[in-house]
């Protein structure tokens, strides 16, 4: 962090936590911020309008001019909300969920009020009511978290990051739009990998949006530029060597079926196939053949691979493992990014090669053979790190910073829990 920033942080939120520091403080400080006049009309238009629920979604693109004014738009309204205190912090004691009454739902309403998420009319109750739980679904929508309306671990992890250090996040992340913001084509692929979401983009606005898995702390995603030239179908999986060495060897050695079960083959520099019998599982000489899985069900790339040329060799695909795109937290891969739904978005990037629709890609799904597809037009790819984002009037998105790239510890909720 540099020493603007720390500075910056230090003063506010030096201020905010000495006027935190008692409950009937607190108190004060949230009834002073939703009552002061400085807050204008805020009120009635930050994250909210006239009341919580609407919906926060847009098909407006991360990269794009509208989202920097956006931000700017919504650093300007945290600049006045941490100049008037900030939001207070609410105890992870209990599960609150629609029915309950607690004291903690009043903490709780006062929370979702300041940042915009619960209308002011909804009143002080320690009810957790149907307003209150629209609230909390639209809070959870805005940082990446399921729409239950259950304050659980995840949701009070986010909710009690303060105001000073959302408003650090979104300058941060402000620099990286503006880097983007330029023409970057047609029609491209977004990879955001903090939210573990990809955006295919057409003429200016979101056409697809897909759920990803994304690398672990330890094999991160790369940030990249490059372009979509080929797809795969029933790709053959070629094990990287770090997998080979952290994963494969060490499975071998506690079980020597374990190739065999997943229809992996060895292939020496002469491109022979090698027998797993033959090789010595104690040591890592294994790591010098070449791992490569058949095409099929159980392949680690499922139906198809989207290739694009950089230096880190990683690329797109998709996993017989579906039940990991419904994980909070969706870092598990080796840097590679795997895509739900993803025979939606190779129809699109095949929209434009002769012969290549929906009905002949699935088709060639079904054949079980490795075939290779140039696209006619390659499509840009973008890997990009944005944690905070706004793309709709006044709604404002916050990720976890799983890679620490923010500099700023309190935003790696992940590593926490």
């Amino acid at each position: 962090m540099s020493l603007k920033r720390r500075t910056f942080l230090g003063g506010v939120g030096a201020m905010t936590a000495t006027a935190l520091s008692s409950g009937a403080l607190a108190q004060s400080v949230v009834e002073e911020i939703l009552n002061t006049p400085r807050r204008g009309t805020w009120n009635d238009r930050f994250d909210t309008g006239a009341g919580a629920g609407e919906k926060v979604a847009s098909n407006l693109p991360i990269f794009s001019a509208e989202t920097v004014f956006y931000v700017e738009q919504a650093i300007a309204h945290y600049e006045m909300l941490v100049q008037n205190g900030g939001w207070n912090t609410v105890p992870a004691t209990k599960r609150l969920k629609l029915g309950v009454i607690e004291p903690e739902v009043e903490m709780l309403r006062r929370r979702l009020m300041i940042s915009g998420d619960l209308s002011t009319s909804a009143g002080m109750s320690q009810s957790f009511d149907t307003y209150v739980d629209a609230a909390v679904k639209r809070f959870q929508a805005r940082h990446g978290l399921p729409s239950d309306g259950v304050m659980g671990p995840h949701s009070y992890a986010a909710m009690n990051v303060s105001a000073p250090i959302r408003l650090a996040q979104l300058k941060t992340n402000l620099e990286r739009l503006r880097s983007m913001s330029g023409e970057l084509g047609q029609r491209f692929v977004m990879v955001n990998i903090p939210a573990a979401q990809i955006e295919a983009v057409e003429n200016g606005r979101v056409i697809l949006r897909h759920t990803a898995i994304v690398g672990k702390v330890d094999r991160q995603t790369p940030i990249l530029n490059s372009k979509i030239n080929e797809v795969i179908i029933n790709p053959f999986w070629n094990a990287p060597e770090s997998i080979i060495r952290k994963d494969i060897i060490p499975l071998m050695r506690n079980d020597p079926n374990y190739l065999t079960d997943n229809n992996i083959r060895l292939i020496n520099s002469s491109g022979d196939e090698v027998d797993p019998m033959s090789v010595d599982w104690s040591t890592d000489e294994a790591a010098k053949l070449r791992f490569r899985q058949d095409p099929g069900k159980i392949n680690a790339m499922a139906s198809v691979k989207i290739n694009f040329p950089n230096p880190h060799a990683v690329y797109m695909h998709d996993t017989p493992q579906q039940s990991l795109f419904n994980d909070i937290d969706r870092f598990f891969s080796s840097g590679c990014v795997r895509v739900q739904n993803v025979r939606d978005l190779v129809t699109w990037l095949l929209r434009d090669t002769d012969g290549w629709d929906r009905r002949r890609f699935e088709q060639t799904i079904k054949t079980g053979e490795s075939t290779p597809v140039a696209l006619q037009s390659p499509v840009p790819v973008y890997f990009t790190y944005v944690s905070a984002w706004s793309t709709s009037d006044a709604v404002v998105h916050f990720r976890d910073d799983i890679y620490g790239q923010d500099g700023i510890e309190e935003l790696q909720l992940t590593s926490s829990l």
